[in-house]
C-alpha cells in the first residue's frame, strides 16, 4: 500500500518480450495513477508530468499527485528480466547521463606493457597459423598492380608466382577489363601497358626479347602474348606481367613476306596449352601448338577462298570460340579458321561507304567493324555490327559529335587495338593527337591520358599493339 490513500499505481500497458528488442531482454510497464471516484479527469491535465527515457533497459515513471506534490513521490524504473516473471527489482532515479563509449586508445591507456606485448604475440601466431590456401584466394583477387607491391613483403609471397595451388586461384575468377600492351613510334624497342581500371600506363622490361630487333605484338590469348620480329622470321610468346618467356622453333615453311597471325587457347586457360596461326598474302599457313612444341601444316588452302588474299594487317585477327576471324579485301569481306576441325571459310561483305583505317572487334561473340568514316571535312568513329543472317554491317554507335568537331578538316589517321570488349584508339594528325578507349556494352567512350617516356615527352603515337586479359597463372 501506498502511503497515500488518494493515489493508486496500477499497470495498464504491458509489452510482451515479442514487443521489444531481444537484445535489451527486459519487461517495461508503465503505470498511472487513478484519481478517486469525486475527482474528474479534467483537472488532473495540469498536474500531469511527461515522461522520459533514463536508459535503453528502463522506462522513467511518474506519477499524478492530486496533492500536487510530485517532487515527494519521486520516480522509479521498473525492470522485469525476460524469463523470470514477476521479479521485479526497484531502482533508485539517477540524473547522471549514460557513460559515454571509450575509444580503444583510452582502453588501451591502463594496460600494462605485458599486456601490449601478449596481444602482439597472439596476432602473430594468428597470422602464423592462417590458412595457406586462404591466403591465395585473397592475394589472387586483388588487382593486378597491387599484387606485385605485396611480392616485395616477404620470399614466401613473391614465391606464389610458381605454385600450382595459387594458379588454379587465379584460373577460377572471372576475366577483367582486358590490358594494352602497345609499342609507339617514338620508340619501338620498348613497350608499355595500359591499365583501364586505375587509368595507369606501366613500362615493363622484358630481358628475354632480343635487343637488336623490332619486336611487335601481334596477337594474344588467356594473358598471353605473341610477338613477331620486324623480319617475320621468329615468333615469341611472353606473359607480361610475370615475364614468363619462350621462343617458339623455327617454321617450316620459309615465308618472309608479311603474315597475319592469330591466337587461340586450347581450353579455358593457358594450362591447357594454346594453338598460334600465321598467313600470308599467297595462301600459305602452318600452326603451332605449345602441347606439342612445333609447327605442322594442316593442308592447303581450299579453293573456294580466293587466292592471293590481300590481308588487312592493320586489323589484328578476332576470336571468338576457337575460329579465328581475319579481315581481307578485294573482295571485301573476311575468311575465318577453325582451329578445331582446320577448315576455312570465305564470307563477302561489303565495307561502307567512306570508310577508312577499319578493324575487326569482338564482343560476346559479335563481330564488330571500328573505323573512320569521313565525308567532306568531317570525320568521325563508327561502330558496326555484322549482321549474320544478311553478311551486312549494321551501324550501332559513333563517337560524340562533341569529341568529332576536334577532327574537322584535318587528315585523322586511326589505330584501334582490343577486341575483347574494349576498345584503344590511337587518333592522329599532325595537329593532334589523341587516345580514347570505348566500352562496347557500356557504350562509353572515355579520353586516355598519355604515356610518358623516360625523357619526359608524352608517348602518344601507337604503333601497334594488342590487347590481353592480365593473368597472374598465365605461363609461355
Amino acid at each position: 500500500m501506498l502511503d497515500n490513500p488518494h493515489k493508486l499505481i496500477i499497470p495498464t500497458v504491458w509489452l510482451t518480450q515479442n514487443q521489444i528488442p531481444a537484445q535489451q531482454g527486459v519487461f517495461h510497464v508503465m503505470t498511472r495513477v487513478l484519481p478517486p471516484p469525486d475527482v474528474q479527469i479534467s483537472e488532473l491535465v495540469p498536474h500531469v508530468m511527461q515522461c522520459d527515457i533514463l536508459q535503453p533497459c528502463g522506462i522513467r515513471l511518474c506519477f499524478i499527485s492530486l496533492d500536487d506534490k510530485s517532487a515527494e513521490d519521486g520516480c522509479c524504473n521498473i525492470i522485469m528480466r525476460a524469463g523470470k516473471p514477476g521479479n521485479f527489482k526497484m531502482v533508485e532515479p539517477s540524473n547522471k547521463p549514460p557513460p559515454a563509449k571509450k575509444s580503444r586508445k583510452e582502453n588501451n591507456r591502463g594496460r600494462l606493457p605485458d599486456a601490449t606485448c601478449s596481444t602482439d604475440t597472439m596476432e602473430h601466431q594468428i597470422w602464423k597459423e592462417f590458412p595457406e590456401d586462404l591466403f591465395e584466394a585473397v592475394i589472387a583477387r586483388l588487382p593486378v598492380a597491387s599484387f606485385f607491391r605485396f611480392r616485395s613483403v616477404c620470399s614466401k609471397w613473391n614465391s606464389m608466382l610458381t605454385s600450382h595451388s595459387f594458379s588454379q586461384q587465379c584460373a577460377q575468377l572471372p576475366q577483367t577489363q582486358p590490358w594494352f600492351y602497345t609499342i609507339a613510334h617514338e620508340n619501338v624497342s620498348t613497350g608499355a601497358m595500359y591499365d583501364p581500371t586505375l587509368k595507369k600506363w606501366h613500362h615493363p622490361t622484358i630481358p628475354s626479347l632480343p635487343t637488336k630487333l623490332i619486336v611487335l605484338p601481334v596477337a594474344s590469348a588467356g594473358g598471353l602474348v605473341c610477338f613477331l620480329d620486324s623480319g617475320h622470321r621468329s615468333f615469341y610468346v611472353c606473359n607480361p606481367l610475370t615475364r614468363s618467356f619462350k621462343e617458339l622453333p623455327a617454321r617450316s615453311v620459309k615465308v618472309w613476306s608479311r603474315v597475319a597471325v592469330g591466337m587461340t587457347l586450347n581450353g579455358e586457360s593457358s594450362a591447357g596449352g594454346y594453338k598460334i596461326l600465321w598467313v600470308s598474302c599467297d595462301g600459305e599457313y602452318e600452326v603451332y601448338d605449345s602441347m606439342k612444341n612445333y609447327w605442322t601444316r594442316p593442308g592447303n588452302m581450299p579453293p573456294s577462298i580466293t587466292v592471293p588474299l590481300d590481308l588487312s594487317f592493320g586489323s589484328q585477327a578476332v576470336s571468338i570460340g576457337g575460329t579465328l576471324y581475319f579481315m581481307r579485301y578485294d573482295p571485301d569481306g573476311i575468311i575465318s579458321y577453325n582451329m578445331v576441325s582446320g577448315v576455312w571459310q570465305q564470307f563477302i561483305i561489303p565495307a561502307p561507304l567512306d570508310l577508312s583505317d577499319h578493324t575487326l572487334a569482338e564482343c560476346g561473340g559479335r563481330v564488330l567493324l571500328v573505323g573512320l568514316l569521313t565525308k567532306n571535312a568531317a570525320t568521325c568513329v563508327c561502330i558496326w555490327e555484322l549482321q549474320k543472317m544478311t553478311l551486312l554491317w549494321t551501324e550501332v554507335d559513333r563517337m560524340p559529335n562533341v569529341w568529332c568537331l576536334e577532327f574537322y578538316g584535318k587528315h585523322i589517321r586511326m589505330t584501334c587495338l582490343g577486341n575483347k570488349g574494349l576498345l584503344l584508339l590511337s587518333l592522329r594528325s599532325r595537329q593532334m593527337n589523341r587516345l580514347v578507349t570505348y566500352d562496347v556494352v557500356s557504350r562509353e567512350w572515355v579520353k586516355v591520358p598519355g604515356s610518358v617516356l623516360s625523357r619526359g615527352k608524352k608517348r602518344q603515337w601507337i604503333a601497334g599493339g594488342t590487347a590481353f586479359h592480365p593473368c597472374l597463372a598465365a605461363s609461355a
